[in-house]
């Protein structure tokens, strides 16, 4: 999978590359618009944008503008990867359902939750992060793998990560759809992987938002029988519920409870 991207990529850097060779070919350069001189000296060098060499093991080396504009180009896809690939997703969307639970439109606003979920994402990755900065930055930085190779071992902690927080049940219906014989489950592509993944973790969180609301509801219904049984229709519940609400929450110290549920979650083995 990473190879059929690098290569996608490659030849679009290639036809670009060309397409400036092709503006900058000697024989266009002799025009009379550039003036005598330059013509005359024959001197126009052309400028190696784009260089691939082969390497050990049937792998190719890439010059180092290429592998830049490639790591730009990943940078500008970390977001996704960031939603798609971690534990953001289902911490993100718990904290918004107990949000709605509470009955708080606003509090705590947007940011707050956001950044609370960044902060125990990379609590929850870092084992992870780690094995891959270990297998696949340190290696490409001391020159022992090149970028495609040091891609490859970087993405397999990644991969087991999502691997043992994704459900068989998942797996096989994203490997039925795609049509893919999967003979293990070290083999499974990331193009199963991450549908699989994204959709346990959808349905995990769904799962946990459903027990947070339950004894939310409870009181909802507790205010608004005793304010019907006391002929106070016309009361909105939720003038008391809330408060009552936040009062256990805080007295049951719900944050800590649920950040430590959340972590506790995750299989970061």
């Amino acid at each position: 999978m990473v190879n059929a991207r690098s290569g996608a990529a490659l030849f679009l850097i290639l036809l670009v590359s060309v397409g400036f060779g092709m503006w900058v070919d000697p024989a266009w350069s002799q025009s009379p618009n550039l003036g005598s001189s330059v013509a005359s000296s024959g001197a126009i060098q052309s400028i190696p944008l784009f260089t691939a060499t082969p390497a050990a093991g049937g792998t190719t080396n890439y010059s180092v503008p290429v592998q830049t504009l490639l790591v730009f180009t990943a940078l500008s896809l970390l977001p996704a990867a960031l939603l798609l690939l971690t534990s953001f997703t289902r911490i993100i969307i718990v904290f918004s359902l107990l949000r709605q639970a509470l009955g708080l439109q606003g509090v705590p606003p947007n940011q707050v939750l956001v950044g609370i979920s960044l902060i125990l994402t990379f609590f929850i990755m870092r084992p992870t992060l780690e094995e891959t900065y270990e297998r696949g930055w340190v290696p490409y930085t001391e020159k022992r793998l090149d970028f495609v190779q040091a891609v490859q071992q970087g993405s397999e902690p990644i991969r087991k990560f999502m691997m043992r927080n994704t459900r068989e049940d998942d797996l096989a219906v994203f490997s039925r759809l795609s049509k893919t014989e999967v003979v293990s489950r070290e083999a499974i592509p990331f193009s199963v992987l991450v549908p699989a993944f994204v959709t346990s973790e959808l349905k995990t969180a769904f799962m946990i938002g459903f027990v947070i609301y339950l004894p939310f509801i409870i009181i909802d219904f507790a205010v608004a029988a005793i304010l019907t049984a006391m002929g106070m229709v016309m009361v909105s519940p939720m003038m008391f519920a809330l408060p009552l609400k936040l009062v256990v929450f805080v007295l049951a110290d719900g944050w800590t409870m649920l950040a430590t549920s959340l972590v506790a979650s995750f299989d970061v083995r």
